[in-house]
């Protein structure tokens, strides 16, 4: 029999609720100023609700700190039977002191199979961001992850801890990483690339390092990195160099390193410039990737087009789609 998700869009309604017969749950609270005692008070009732299996919290916007994050950690950590769960804390003021509280509520959740965290816009830092890693780790029957992490002030240090940690959950099969935003460079791209080159299971995987301070070393470092995750069959990249500092042999050597990925059948990318990459004759003669497809950042027609006339040329390609829509998220 199928379990009833309850939806709450009022904190009073959910917490006049009967918390111990949830065990899917979805609360939205977007936007509702309701702050740290708001969020605190809110963990206090999760923590009551013992046989939660399946939990959406959607508290973007909300003016929630380092207490009012670390306050709802403290209760989802009493959530230990949860084994689905969704937060979503973008837009509000969380720093070190929250993310580490939060991971700390996370690691107890060790039943967790599929965890989405939407921290966009915050104030995590490296330490957040390694914090963060360092507790996921600990969740070991993770199989998929989400997690955007889009402008928190991320450097090298931050990329490479929550990559380090990152790879020590063995059994992740679908990995979504957003870094978008930040302030990571080379050392911490070809960091982030060893440590994904170890989840030897991952068979999914959805990277955006777009607007960083990456240079050619570091795109270079995450490519040959990358090409060790030969179990891939679906990789989208997105890697949009306004604040990146690449040149045109990172491009070369991202079409080098596609024959390496042997069962990968679907590439999507992300990419300022496709000329270099789709000229290449390691990856015009590719034998495994089937579908493609291409987003460029305006509505040039004529760009369109070209891009569409380069890929044709792939030689086994079954289906192809270049536009201005960009598809994360879907």
């Amino acid at each position: 029999m199928m379990k009833q998700n309850k939806n709450y869009n009022e904190l009073e309604d959910f917490l006049s609720s009967s918390l111990q017969t949830h065990t899917h749950l979805h609360i939205n609270l977007n936007s509702n100023k309701i702050g740290d005692a708001g969020a605190s008070g809110l963990g206090s009732a999760l923590a009551q609700c013992t046989n939660l299996s399946n939990l959406t919290l959607d508290f973007y916007s909300n003016k929630i700190g380092d207490a009012g994050a670390s306050g709802l950690g403290s209760g989802l950590a009493q959530c230990t039977n949860l084994s689905n769960l969704t937060l979503n804390l973008s837009y509000n003021q969380i720093g070190y002191a929250g993310a580490s509280g939060l991971g700390s509520a996370l690691a107890k959740c060790t039943n967790l199979s599929n965890l989405t965290l939407k921290l966009i816009s915050n104030k995590i830092g490296d330490a957040g961001a390694s914090g963060l890693g360092s507790a996921l780790a600990q969740c070991t029957n993770l199989s998929n992850l989400t997690l955007y992490f889009y402008s928190n002030k991320i450097g090298d240090a931050g990329a490479s801890g929550l990559g380090s940690a990152l790879a020590q959950c063995t059994n992740l099969s679908n990995l979504t990483l957003d870094l978008c935003f930040n302030k990571i460079g080379d050392a911490g791209a070809s960091g982030l690339g060893s440590a994904l080159a170890q989840c030897t299971n991952l068979s999914n995987l959805t990277l955006n390092l777009s607007i960083n301070q990456i240079g050619d070393a570091g795109a270079l470092g995450l490519g040959s990195a990358l090409a060790q995750c030969t179990n891939l069959s679906n990789l989208t990249l997105v890697f949009e160099d306004y604040l990146n500092f690449i040149e045109d042999t990172f491009y070369y050597s991202v079409a080098e390193s596609f024959p390496k990925f042997v069962k990968l059948n679907t590439l999507r990318l992300g990419f300022m410039s496709y000329d270099k990459f789709l000229k290449s004759s390691d990856f015009i003669n590719c034998s495994n990737v089937k579908i493609l497809k291409l987003w460029v950042e305006s509505e040039d027609l004529q760009k369109i087009a070209k891009n569409k006339r380069l890929a044709q040329k792939i030689k086994i390609l079954v289906m192809l789609n270049v536009d201005s829509i960009y598809f994360d998220e879907q």
